[in-house]
């Protein structure tokens, strides 16, 4: 029973933390995906990347068994203080700067994200 409870807790936790080193990895980069960059507005993409990461902290939480509400708040708030994070790591990479407003954006998809994915697992309930 143990190993079921660890390998349930790494495929809770596995896929936002390999998220996170993904954002970092990008992050890292001057110029990264110059392809999508230069066709999609980067606030879309700020609300889009950290919905994503809010969602699967989310799901990890509500796997935990954490309430509905607690999930919620907690996925987002890990999520935004990722990107927080974030924004102060770009102001090391050369051609990249942190920035208050990307952040905020990053704080609104990480709202989204975790309503998301909180209201998909009361769903899912009913």
């Amino acid at each position: 029973m143990p190993d079921r409870r660890l390998t349930t807790r790494v495929s809770l936790w596995l896929p936002p933390l390999v998220y996170m080193a993904l954002i970092f990895y990008l992050s890292s980069q001057s110029n990264p995906l110059p392809e999508v960059t230069a066709r999609v507005w980067d606030k879309i993409l700020h609300t889009i990347e950290y919905a994503v990461l809010a969602a699967l902290f989310a799901r990890a939480l509500l796997g935990e068994a954490l309430g509905r509400v607690a999930s919620f708040a907690a996925a987002a708030l890990l999520a935004a203080a990722y990107g927080a994070t974030d924004e102060y790591h770009q102001l090391f990479v050369p051609l990249r700067n942190g920035n208050l407003q990307d952040w905020l954006v990053d704080v609104i998809g990480a709202s989204l994200g975790a309503l998301a994915s909180v209201v998909r697992a009361a769903r899912r309930l009913k």
